[in-house]
């Protein structure tokens, strides 16, 4: 079913302020809606996993970092000596 909008009131299906109360009833449920399934149909980690969980994405992290960082400086010696680029 498709929905004509007509700008003269009372003309058409609906109105405009009519819409905007649909979507806007339509974003509360939603939100509503998704609480509620946070709330009830997640499972959170307990406070101790989630203090494991986030050392170990810390010391990843930390790691990765430092992987990148090694790769980076290598590849900038081994350019600025191949082009003569040094300062």
């Amino acid at each position: 079913m498709v929905e004509h909008w007509s700008p003269k009131p009372g003309v058409g299906s609906s109105s405009l302020s009519t819409r905007a109360s649909k979507n806007i009833a339509s974003m509360i449920n939603y939100i509503k809606e998704s609480f509620e399934e946070l709330k009830n149909n997640v499972s959170w980690p307990t406070w101790e996993e989630a203090q494991k969980l986030t050392v170990l994405v810390a010391v990843f992290s930390i790691i990765f970092s430092l992987a990148i960082w090694g790769i980076d400086t290598v590849f900038s010696g081994v350019i600025k000596e191949y082009f003569n680029w040094i300062n």
